[in-house]
């Protein structure tokens, strides 16, 4: 009786770890997390301007690049330089203007520009009143809110103006309102046309405060209005880092070129989570029909040139910046 006991025992423990070996093996693999790098980005705005940068998380590219993106959003262009310089922010999202700005003000560790996400200004005019066939002429003897002084809607709308031969004195421009109170100051009752972005423009026109009757970005042309930037030495020790970043922006233009507005709008709604389906389709669609968006995140001298010679007009540069020196040029 005994034996059979023992030689039960023994069968028992020997199906139980056969059991135990086959489990094993079929048990799926665990897969290694791969710790993703942290990078926090201040962006000048959270507009469906940019509408790709948003795929670009929404889609989860960013995290196939192994980054895990922190947005800080920072009106202004010269609030978000401050952010990279002092070190709150990684990488700067605004106008390439401020990279100048930046190094005619003699900062050594100054920024570079690596990725480009729109090639024309995002702002549409807004008239109080209902214009029909709106033309620039339109604007003399009337206010306009045009956005912060040395900002790059406010210096592209006086460029247009100036180089369609009208004579700026004639137009009073007001660049006292902070960029977050533009939309609010003109339903208030200030001016008589304000520059904004989307969705802001259609929803003032859909509230019945204005009509949507011009894009500057349409009569300002090319130009590497939005990009990304950081300090020259971040460039320096985090190449790859910076190199994952842009290709998650280049998936995010690339999903943006291959979709329908519908789709592009319901992959970012959760970005804008005041504004309706219908009113980010609308404003993927002026965007889209626009060309605000480039096929690549790299950017021609001709380009960059053309955004100095605004500057220049401006009177808020005195002269030209090498490509070089501000553009890094990834390889």
């Amino acid at each position: 009786m005994k034996k059979f006991i023992s030689y039960f025992v023994f069968c028992f423990i020997i199906f139980v770890c056969a059991c135990s070996v086959l489990f094993n093996l079929n048990k799926p693999e665990k897969k290694e997390t791969k710790k993703l790098t942290k990078v926090k980005v201040s962006e000048v705005a959270h507009t469906i301007f940019y509408a790709p940068q948003y795929v670009a998380i929404e889609k989860g590219f960013f995290k196939e690049e192994g980054l895990d993106i922190e947005l800080i959003l920072s009106n202004g262009a010269d609030k978000v330089s401050a952010a990279v310089l002092s070190g709150d922010a990684d990488i700067g999202f605004s106008g390439s203007e401020a990279t100048i700005y930046v190094y005619n003000g003699g900062e050594k560790d100054y920024l570079k520009t690596f990725a480009q996400l729109t090639q024309k200004d995002g702002t549409f005019i807004v008239s109080r009143e209902k214009i029909d066939n709106f033309k620039l002429d339109d604007l003399i003897d009337k206010k306009i809110i045009g956005g912060r002084a040395g900002g790059m809607p406010e210096m592209t709308l006086e460029y247009i103006i100036k180089s369609n031969n009208i004579d700026i004195s004639k137009i009073e421009i007001d660049t006292s309102v902070a960029f977050a109170a533009m939309s609010g100051s003109f339903i208030g009752g200030n001016g008589d046309f304000v520059t904004l972005f989307e969705p802001t423009a259609s929803e003032v026109e859909e509230q019945g405060y204005g009509y949507v009757v011009a894009s500057l970005g349409e009569l300002g042309g090319v130009v590497p209005y939005t990009s990304y930037s950081a300090k020259s030495s971040y460039i320096e020790k985090n190449k790859e880092t910076i190199a994952a970043f842009t290709r998650a922006i280049q998936k995010g233009l690339d999903y943006v070129e291959n979709h329908s507005d519908k789709e592009v709008a319901k992959v970012i709604l959760n970005q804008f989570p005041d504004t309706s389906l219908k009113s980010i389709e609308k404003s993927v669609k002026n965007y889209r029909k626009i060309e605000a968006w480039p096929k690549s995140t790299s950017f021609t001298k001709e380009s960059f040139d053309h955004l100095q010679d605004i500057m220049l007009d401006y009177g808020i540069i005195d002269k030209k910046v090498s490509y070089d020196k501000l553009i890094y040029v990834q390889k």
